[in-house]
């Protein structure tokens, strides 16, 4: 039973950030020889949705900066 525990904290901790990632250098690949299709847009949002649900949360934006008026 540990183990089986064990096991699934592995896949989450390494598998699921490394097809994360390779998912988005895919579609970047793809994207810079093909351009923009509705395949790598796919292939965006799935890492991002898998990202969201698994991976760190994505970074917030500043809506201003220190010093800028």
């Amino acid at each position: 039973m540990l183990w089986n525990l064990v096991r699934r904290w592995i896949v989450v901790a390494i598998a699921v950030p490394l097809a994360v990632a390779g998912a988005r250098r895919l579609s970047e690949a793809v994207e810079s020889r093909r351009g923009p299709t509705r395949g790598t847009a796919l292939l965006r949002r799935a890492a991002d949705t898998v990202q969201h649900t698994f991976g760190r949360k994505p970074r917030r934006r500043r809506r201003w900066l220190p010093g800028r008026a």
